[in-house]
């Protein structure tokens, strides 16, 4: 997930600052893509095989196994600064928000087989394909991440900056591991940089966060 962060950096500064006003969003909805991805080979890989007669029970094996990566995603990137709940009552609550979404997930599938009948052989082997992949996968991924965006603020990680995480600010400098610890030959670390066995002040270069950014954002 480091790449996003590169990628950020080498964005207009204009638009970074939009961009990191709605990280989270972002993070989010990256997430939602990766576990598309994961859901449509799972989906795709079951219905073309051993569940070629049950795309629904296809669909919902799809989406719990989606499900698992992205609690996983969400927790740690996506949402990594909120919280409120212990691990167990929070997990227990995301799985319960996933499960309400494998109907939500799958109801337009439902749909578009079994109200507006696109299912072979009342239709040609194509339609029922695009029928299943622009109302059931788009769509339903669409929908279905529109309430598990909610629902997971509202119930799953309803707290701001419950775990918070180490940042720098602008003028901070950064030290590194080997200034914090102090070095064998007798390198030593003050508030402001750190100082060698030669009595040589040596300051580290201040580094902008994302965090750093927001706030720039604001001013």
């Amino acid at each position: 997930m480091a790449v996003v962060e590169t990628v950020l950096g080498l964005l207009p500064q204009g638009l970074r600052r939009h961009l990191l006003k709605h990280r989270e969003l972002l993070k989010f909805a990256l997430v939602g893509g990766t576990t598309f991805l994961i859901d449509s080979g799972i989906f795709y890989g079951l219905k073309l095989t051993v569940l070629e007669a049950k795309p629904l029970i296809a669909k919902g094996i799809a989406v719990l196994m989606a499900t698992i990566v992205s609690y996983v995603l969400n927790r740690e990137w996506s949402f990594r600064t909120r919280g409120g709940r212990e691990k167990q009552h929070e997990a227990a609550l995301y799985f319960l928000v996933s499960g309400i979404a494998v109907g939500i997930y799958t109801a337009p599938l439902a749909f578009s087989r079994y109200v507006l009948d696109l299912r072979y052989p009342d239709v040609s082997l194509l339609s029922q394909e695009l029928g299943d992949f622009f109302i059931g996968q788009i769509g339903g991924v669409l929908i279905g991440m529109l309430f598990r965006w909610w629902a997971f603020r509202k119930f799953v990680f309803p707290e701001e900056g419950v775990r918070p995480h180490k940042t720098y600010r602008v003028g901070e400098p950064v030290l590194t591991d080997h200034e914090i610890n102090g070095s064998a030959n007798g390198t030593a670390t003050n508030g402001t940089g750190a100082a060698n066995g030669n009595g040589k002040a040596r300051r580290s270069t201040p580094k902008r966060t994302d965090e750093d950014e927001e706030q720039l954002g604001h001013s």
